[in-house]
């Protein structure tokens, strides 16, 4: 088995579970390969240096990889698709940020989940992602214009509100007063559209979710659509730019560019484990539950 390692950071919260990872994996046949990045990190305080020699890095991956471990929390794991894009690598992740919707493997569950993972004892959810194009086209979104949570535009130097002029299927939907709008994926759901007053969407369902951030107009609800939908926006503000995010990625847009949203070609493998399940999660991560007449 040839597996990829990734994460964003190397603290106190990570280091253990590094250790615990790259300990259990050199006891086993598999070939290792580190984010060049990150390996460096780890060599920088002394990890690598003896027990790891073995182990590789990588600046790319390509499709033979059989599963990519992300050590971090969700955001590592939105940026570990930049590494997977398209090539249908599965993703799994070990948990040391806080919630923790999609990186699930805790601390303490590592050798066990691994070993599962190394026996195959595990299934794959599929994730729809969502794909941004502009014009004119801006250079920042061309080679990475994919996300797996959301696509947000904002205000940007100003406190004023923007007019968010949205339009579905090349129809008027509305022209949203806000500090923003969300187009949100179903695995995204649970993360910045939620806190936003956004629904829970399972991660199975066919639908995009378009919530305002902060909005004016007091009857705009979040709107469940269907994922085949193509989505236009044209902002407007008092400022000459705003700001469109791809998950975590962030890039400026000048007032008046034509934003067109869809459904990517290609969708991202999460690896679950057997005993896992996206209501479980809700229950865990949200409480859910927890009220003491249950």
């Amino acid at each position: 088995m040839k597996i990829a390692i990734y994460g964003q950071s190397y603290q106190s919260n990570t280091q253990k579970s590094v250790q615990t990872l790259l300990h259990f994996l050199a006891k086993n046949p598999v070939e290792v390969f580190i984010e060049q990045e990150f390996y460096g990190m780890i060599s920088s305080q002394n990890e690598a240096q003896s027990d790891y020699k073995s182990f590789k890095v990588f600046k790319t991956l390509d499709n033979s990889f059989d599963v990519l471990i992300s050590i971090g929390g969700d955001g590592t794991i939105l940026r570990a698709i930049t590494f997977v894009r398209d090539l249908s690598i599965p993703i799994v992740g070990i948990n040391t940020g806080r919630l923790g919707f999609l990186a699930t493997i805790q601390t303490n569950e590592i050798e066990e989940a691994v070993s599962n993972i190394l026996n195959g004892n595990y299934k794959i959810s599929e994730r729809t992602l969502l794909c941004v194009e502009t014009q004119p086209e801006n250079s920042d979104l061309i080679e990475i214009n994919f996300a797996l949570n959301e696509i947000a535009v904002s205000r940007k130097n100003t406190t004023s509100m923007i007019t968010v002029e949205t339009h579905l299927n090349n129809e008027y939907l509305t022209s949203y007063w806000a500090d923003g709008l969300i187009i949100a994926t179903p695995t995204g759901s649970t993360g910045y559209s939620l806190s936003c007053g956004g629904p829970v969407i399972t991660p199975d369902t066919d639908s995009f979710v378009l919530t305002p951030i902060a909005p004016h107009n007091l009857s705009a609800r979040p709107l469940v659509i269907p994922n085949d939908t193509q989505i236009k926006l044209k902002v407007d503000g008092r400022e000459e730019y705003y700001l469109i995010s791809l998950d975590s990625r962030i890039a400026t847009l000048p007032n008046k560019a034509i934003v067109t949203i869809k459904k990517a070609h290609f969708k991202i493998k999460m690896v679950e484990l057997t005993h896992e399940s996206f209501l479980d999660t809700l229950r865990k991560k949200l409480l859910w539950g927890e009220d003491k007449r249950n």
